[in-house]
This record gives structure tokens, sequence and C-alpha cells, in this order.
């Protein structure tokens, strides 16, 4: 018997929902070995105006019962706080769930419109950790700010930089036994602040757990720039919220544009995956959203769900969907912003004919 996994889906706002369609009907079609019991979730800014909450404690409880939580594009910049603020229901998820591993992969594979000149031979393919729910972040929306001067307040805990150190290197063992280099990079700032010297002095406590693999540091001003210069040479980077936020946005700049990012925020015990990108209203209902972003992060929803549940089918069909994408980019079945003229289903459903 197929074991069935509950899955909280939030479908967004703006072109939230067209992307997630085609995303559920690979789900549900992938696989004879399991399945999937989906659970809407109302969010975002729609769920704001219909119900004054962008993020109902329904759906809270929902997301925290489930399996995993596919969630797409949520937020309208038209929509607002009456404090003039965005709401960003999905960092309160990453908070209330303590999500505090951001995962954001960077591949770049024939295809993809990146604007780098890569030399012979060389490969991209990293994976940038954000801490997810400190840093920067920590005091969102709650700064201190009087007529003259503004403060906001950056906060790292022992605790939460030492569990993600410690998932940085685990991701990076993992990719090694896949042929990967084996080396983890602490980006900071420790030249600067004593709170980034806090940060490198954990980061190099977790190292030593780890003999197996290489360890270095590097600060976030240069990784900027070697993002840009030498992205080859980098295997598993850790940062902070904030640097994560920024660094995250160059790489899926490196792979032509967010429609191409996907990404997770893995806690202990629950996991968010979805695009990196906004809601785009702008483009909302014109059908010419892309959806690799949506579908490559169900993708990463499937191989996180097989390793907790020991469901090798799972981590097998998680490769065929980025497979599947991977071929798509390189036959140019494609939406309109990577050059090609398939519209949101059509690029949904290339990916389901190559599976």
């Amino acid at each position: 018997m197929s074991k069935t996994f509950e899955i909280a889906v939030f479908h967004g706002d703006g072109i939230g929902p067209e992307i997630m369609a085609p995303t559920l009907d690979i789900l549900r079609g992938i696989s004879p070995d399991y399945d999937f019991n989906f659970v809407d979730c109302p969010a975002g800014a729609a769920s704001y105006l219909d119900v004054g909450s962008d993020l109902p404690e329904t759906s809270l409880a929902a997301a925290r019962k489930a399996d995993a939580i596919l969630l797409s594009a949520l937020g309208d910049p038209a929509v607002r706080y009456p404090d003039g603020t965005e709401m960003t229901p999905q960092i309160d998820i990453r908070i209330a769930l303590d999500l505090y591993a951001g995962v954001r992969p960077v591949r770049i594979v024939p295809g993809m419109k990146t604007p780098l000149n890569l030399p012979e031979g060389k490969t991209v393919d990293f994976v940038l950790i954000r801490e997810s729910t400190e840093g920067l972040f920590h005091t969102q929306g709650k700064g201190h700010v009087e007529a003259d001067m503004a403060e906001e307040t950056l906060r790292l805990t022992r605790r939460t930089t030492t569990k993600v150190c410690d998932f940085t290197f685990r991701l990076a063992q993992d990719r090694k036994a896949q042929g990967h280099r084996g080396r983890v990079t602490s980006v900071d700032k420790a030249n600067v602040f004593r709170a980034f010297a806090f940060w490198r002095e954990i980061f190099d406590d977790v190292a030593r757990d780890y003999p197996d693999l290489t360890a270095d540091h590097a600060y976030v001003d240069a990784m900027a720039l070697w993002f840009v210069l030498k992205p080859w040479d980098w295997d598993v980077m850790v940062t902070e919220n904030m640097f994560g936020d920024i660094l995250s946005d160059l790489g899926a700049g490196l792979m032509g544009g967010l429609g191409m990012a996907p990404s997770a925020d893995i806690g202990d015990d629950h996991a968010v995956f979805q695009p990196c990108h906004g809601s785009a209203p702008d483009i909302a209902g014109k059908g010419v959203a892309n959806p690799f972003a949506m579908i490559l992060s169900a993708g990463m929803m499937l191989d996180w769900l097989g390793r907790r549940h020991g469901v090798p089918a799972m981590i097998a069909d998680a490769m065929r969907i980025q497979a599947a994408v991977d071929a798509c980019l390189a036959a140019g079945e494609v939406t309109g912003d990577l050059g090609g003229s398939l519209d949101c289903r059509g690029a949904g459903a290339a990916v389901m004919a190559r599976l």
C-alpha cells in the first residue's frame, strides 16, 4: 500500500495560483508508490482582504500538522498594514515553525539565460544556506524609529547558529557522497561586527566535528564579487539572514532570474518549499508566469520527504523532476522570460511530458 503524505498548500497571491496549479498536477501523477492529500491554506494579501489576517490561525495549524508545506508566492505591494509595511506571512511561518535553514541551490545548466560567460569545463553548482529566523530580520518591522534616527537590531543566538552550521555541514557531507568537493564556507563580516566574530567562532566549533570536510571563511562583500568572477569555486555556504537574502537573489541572477530559483526553509520538524520570487501582480492572470522555480521547489520537497521517511522512490523522483526541467531548458521549451513561447500551463505540461 502506498503511503499518503499530507501537504499544506498555500496557493498565494498574484501569479501564485497560476504556478501552483501545474506543480500540483505533476505531484498528483508522478508516482504510484506514494500519494498526497493536499490541504488548502489561505494566506497572504487576498486572505488579509478577505478575513483581516494574512496568516489565519487555521492555516498555521494546518501547516504545523502537515508532513510538508508547499508555498507559492505570497503578498502584494499594493496591500499593506496600516503602518505602511508589507505583509510577510512566509517569514511568520519560518519563525513560528523554527525553520532556521534556508536552502538556496544555484545551478547553471544548458539553456539558462545566465549573464556569465563560463570558461570551458567550468560548472556552477553550489548551495547557499541562509539562517532564516534571526539576524537582521530579528526586529521584523518593530525597529526603533525617531524623528532623526532609526535603529534595527541584529540578533544571533548560539543555539540557532550552531543548528544552521551543523545542517550545512551535513548537507555538504551528502553532496560529497554525490561527487561534490566537500567544502563549507562561512560568509560573514567578522572584520567589522562582533556579532559575526561570534558567528565565526561557532562555525569553527562545528567544523571540528566534520574533519572529512574543508571549512573556510569569506567576507560577504568579497563573496558578492566572487559569485560573479568565479562561481564555480563554491560548494556549500552558510550565512546570516540578511546576507543570505541578498546573496540568494544574486545567485538567482546567475541562473537567469528568479523564475529559476527554488528554495526550502527547513527546521527540525517542519519544512516549507517555495520559489524565491514574488507574486508579480503586474503579470498575474495573463498566464505567462514561469512555473519552473515552483516545480523545482516541489522536487526539493520530494527529496526531503523521501530522506525523512525512508522512501527511495521520492528521492529518485526529485532527481527526475530536476532532470525534466533541465531537459526543457536545453530544448527551449520555456516561457517568455527565458526566451521561449510557452505559457505557464504549457511549460508545466512540457515538464510532465519529460517525466
